[in-house]
Order: structure tokens, then sequence, then C-alpha cells
């Protein structure tokens, strides 16, 4: 009975260690796992087992960061483990269009943290979750014609974010969006302190925004003749464009005195 006891609280009770089988993955494409389910020192039986999908997110407005869950998948109901017996139990979760992408050619982007957190639900028990292990995401391939046309043109990358809330003007599914950061080039560094690229993802078709932020201006009085200012392009991407020269077809115009968005 004291053994019963104490698997209540966690104690000589059921465990789970899960593991990723995939390397890397991309939006759209089916994750690959598996969680080692061992039994306790008693009997106990399991209310759910279940793999969740998690990123770190900006909350809009406040200094912190916030893990939402953006997929589950339940790999088991109402059973019984006996003590000491090992179930090994396979998973495959579909991950959304949207994911953020973590790694580039392997490399992993700095400031995103996004995971799939396994968590074992015991009846008359604490829950234990298992803490997250990171996924490395690849971008899909028209989302690597972006990026790679932005490094080719001399941008290079800074940062990336998720942000919790919505891009106006756009279809969206998930209840945040990546921001890919950028410093300019040696072209349009004096004009510009930033491009970040968000892309929105389905199966059928990928949107990316551009934001850009000017610079402030400086008159030839010595005043600022406008403050830093945020522009928002948005395309669908399309076969056979040479996105080196439409990206530095567009921002050229944008840096113009009179651009096409002043």
């Amino acid at each position: 009975m004291f053994q019963k006891v104490l698997a209540t609280f966690g104690s000589g009770g059921a465990r789970i260690d899960a593991r990723l089988l995939d390397t890397a993955a991309a939006p759209g494409r089916p994750l690959h796992g598996e969680v080692l389910l061992l039994g306790g020192e008693v009997d106990q039986e399991i209310k759910g087992l279940s793999v969740t999908l998690l990123a770190r997110v900006r909350v809009p407005g406040e200094d912190k960061t916030e893990d939402l869950p953006f997929g589950t998948r339940q790999l088991a109901g109402r059973e019984t483990i006996r003590a000491g017996q090992q179930v090994r139990v396979p998973f495959e979760v579909p991950l959304p269009w949207e994911t953020p992408v973590t790694s580039v050619y392997g490399k992993p982007l700095a400031g995103m943290a996004v995971g799939v957190r396994a968590e074992l639900d015991l009846a008359a028990a604490v829950s234990d979750p298992f803490d997250a292990d990171a996924v490395a995401i690849e971008p899909l391939p028209a989302q690597k014609r972006v990026l790679d046309a932005l490094s080719r043109i001399g941008f290079t990358f800074r940062e990336a974010i998720l942000e919790q809330g919505r891009v106006d003007g756009a279809q969206q599914q998930l209840p945040f969006f990546q921001e890919i950061r950028f410093a300019p080039s040696p072209r349009f560094a004096s004009i510009f302190s930033q491009v970040a690229v968000t892309f929105l993802a389905s199966a059928d078709r990928t949107d990316v925004v551009l934001e850009v932020t000017k610079r402030v201006r400086v008159s030839k009085t010595g005043g600022f003749g406008g403050r830093g200012q945020d522009f928002v392009g948005m395309f669908t991407m399309k076969p056979d464009v040479n996105w080196e020269k439409q990206l530095e077809d567009w921002l050229g115009q944008l840096a113009r005195p009179r651009g096409i968005f002043d």
C-alpha cells in the first residue's frame, strides 16, 4: 500500500522517455518519433498518453514569452501499465504548413524554440510532462528560394522570432507568426535598418510577407524628416521568377526618396 501511495505522487510510478526519429522535418510533412513507456513499482492505470507540438512565442507588448501548443496527437487512452513493463509507442505528428522554420541547411536559426512534448496522464496521480525535444524544421523549397535570394543579394541573417498575433490582410491558421530578420546589404544599409520575412504556407501556395524598416531620415535643415517607418509588401510565390531581381527591384523602388510606399 505504501508503494501505491508513493506512486500516486510520482515516486516509483510509471515514466516516459521520448525521442524523435527524424533528424530534420519540414512544414506540411509528418514528424516521426517514439515514446518508451516504463512501468513503475506497482501496476497503474493510465488515463492517456499524448504528444504536443510547442512553440516559444513572444507576447506582444510584454517582455515575456509563452510556450503555445499548436498540435496534439493522442497515442493511448485508458489502460493499465504493469509494474516493470516496457511499451514502445511510435508516433507520427503532422506538422502544420505554417510551422516555423528552425534550421536552414542544417544550421539552427538563433531565437527559435520549437519542440515536441510527451505527456503521461495517470489516474489518481500527478501527470508527468516530459521536457520538449527540439525539432529541426527546414524550409520548404519555395521558402528556401526567397532566403537564398536575400543571401545572394547581400542580406545577412540577424535573428528569428515568433510573435503571438496575426498578420493583417493575410490568410493565417496558427495564432502566431515567424519573422526571419536580416541586416541590409551594403547597397541599402544607409536606407534600411532591417528586412523581415514571414512565410504563410498552405498545401497549394506560399505567401511571403516582407517588412522593411527605413532608417530615420535627416532633412537638409538638420531636422528629422520622418522617423523610422515600417513598410509591408506581400506576394505569392510563383515558379520561374528571378527572385534576386524581383527583390532588388522592389527594395530599390522603396529606397527612393519618393518610393512606391511613401
